[in-house]
């Protein structure tokens, strides 16, 4: 089976908060498939879309594109989930 690599990882926060960059159609489909949360739209679209690809049905950068967006929604894509707890942290110092 070809890789399938991403055109740009997708950074992601898995277990207690470890960024962790996603780099393949693999790599989504195995965490998606490994999800312990709930299993909603966006849920299920990225992994149909992932299971697309690996089998050749969809080509790998819509699933890149489903995969981050499932990973924003869930609030666990890197950048954006830093910057989250960077302006909580913020607004709590202010309001202590």
């Amino acid at each position: 089976m070809r890789p399938q690599l991403f055109s740009k990882p997708v950074p992601v926060f898995v277990g207690m908060g470890f960024p962790r960059d996603i780099v393949s159609v693999v790599e989504a489909y195995e965490m998606l498939n490994e999800w312990p949360g709930s299993r909603s739209p966006t849920f299920t679209a990225a992994l149909c879309v992932c299971q697309s690809a690996l089998v050749g049905d969809k080509d790998v950068e819509t699933a890149r594109i489903a995969f981050e967006a499932f990973a924003l929604a869930r609030g666990i894509l890197a950048p954006d989930a830093l910057e989250v707890a960077a302006a909580r942290a913020a607004d709590e110092w202010l309001t202590a």
